[in-house]
């Protein structure tokens, strides 16, 4: 009697598990075009750019005033003592140090720079994301453009919704990996 139990037991919860995983509804979209027909993700690289380029213009005096420690060195290298030239080639270096770290620093100012930027446009991006896989039911959406995932099941794309709710243009996507 207790082996019949247990195999009820057992084939119940198989039922179950059968029946809930029938019910979860999977969809994929591709975040990354979702992401590049949002106006403000031009809106945040245009800023980006301008942001980049007054970096680049200071960083343009510290390669001129190297440049110019250069000229002055290859001018008056034949007729200086060997310690104003080790003088000046210390110049030289300190100079070269500087635009390398300029240009460190300039490199984590623009990563910064696109994340305070980018970071609502993403926020509204899986809020919609989220909302429109509300309204149709999905319990999973799988982002279809990180290309990390080999075999899946089938799902339905819900780019265009997206797209709709954000009041992004339909444009034609590119083909989504399945």
């Amino acid at each position: 009697m207790k082996k019949y139990v247990i195999i009820a037991i057992v084939a119940f919860s198989g039922l179950c598990s059968v029946k809930a995983s029938a019910q979860a509804k999977i969809a994929h979209i591709n975040a990354q075009a979702l992401i590049e027909a949002m106006p403000e993700t031009k809106k945040a690289q245009t800023d980006i750019e301008t942001y980049a380029a007054g970096l680049e213009k200071e960083s343009g005096a510290l390669v001129a005033e190297y440049n110019k420690k250069m000229a002055d060195f290859d001018k008056s290298s034949p007729t200086d003592s060997d310690a104003m030239k080790q003088v000046k080639v210390k110049e030289i270096q300190d100079a070269q140090k500087r635009i390398q770290e300029y240009e460190t620093v300039a490199r984590e100012k623009i990563g910064q720079k696109q994340n305070e930027l980018l970071k609502p446009v993403y926020d509204k991006a899986r809020k919609a994301i989220e909302d429109v896989a509300k309204e149709k039911g999905y319990t999973y959406v799988i982002d279809s453009s990180s290309g990390s995932l080999l075999v899946s099941p089938a799902g339905d794309d819900i780019l265009a919704a997206v797209k709709t709710k954000l009041g992004v243009a339909a444009t034609a996507a590119p083909a989504a990996a399945k």
